[in-house]
């Protein structure tokens, strides 16, 4: 997809195709529809070689095992040039000792953050740019969270969201608040007249814990 075709789509939504790319990053050439058949975190910053981003690169890229297990691929993306993202994963591994190993895109157009509502379309700045996108194996966009640029994200909170939505999916069922692998997941509110069912203590039609 070109620069152009980029521009002109609408904002990247909820439960809508992830707007496709190509681009150039730091382990190579990338195409977001080369991922699919994986989950994949799509995530923005905005800027490198700045204290919340890199505390954000540093917390993902320990965690990349973590999100292998979920079969969820990390990939990365801000306005600056491959060899400012070069630049700075290199001293990240040189004076940190972290090795960020998955890709970082460069966006110096702004035709990919545009194409994702990351920024505005009249902005000349990407400084307030925190945004993730979580996509499914289908290419699919099936979560969308946005920090301020002085608070960083939460990695944990990351893993647990991609945990929810493939439990949730897989057992068509619903993940409440606070939900983490081997807590019970809800059952679907109740609609029709057809699906009166036996409720146990503390339950309701609307509210219900799935059971074994």
């Amino acid at each position: 997809m070109t620069e152009t075709t980029l521009q002109t789509i609408a904002c990247a939504r909820l439960n809508a195709l992830a707007p496709d790319f190509q681009a150039r990053s730091t382990n190579g050439p990338v195409t977001l529809s080369s991922y699919r058949g994986r989950w994949v975190i799509f995530f923005a910053h905005p800027a490198n070689f700045t204290p919340v981003c890199t505390s954000e690169f540093i917390a993902l890229a320990r965690a990349s095992p973590d999100f292998e297990k979920l079969d969820c691929a990390l990939l990365g993306l801000s306005v600056d040039s491959l060899y400012s993202h070069i630049a700075w994963i290199r001293d990240i591994r040189e004076r940190l000792g972290v090795n960020v190993a998955f890709p970082l895109v460069e966006d110096p157009s702004m035709a990919i953050a545009r194409a994702y509502g990351m920024i505005d379309d009249t902005s000349e700045s990407s400084a307030t740019v925190r945004a993730t996108y979580v996509i499914d194996p289908e290419g699919i966009i099936r979560a969308i969270v946005w920090y301020p640029m002085n608070v960083g994200r939460s990695v944990d909170e990351l893993l647990r969201l991609v945990a929810a939505l493939q439990s949730a999916e897989r057992e068509n069922a619903v993940a409440p608040e606070g939900w983490h692998p081997g807590k019970p997941l809800l059952e679907h509110a109740l609609t029709g007249e057809g699906d009166e069912i036996a409720l146990h203590p503390g339950e309701s039609w609307y509210f219900r814990e799935r059971r074994p």
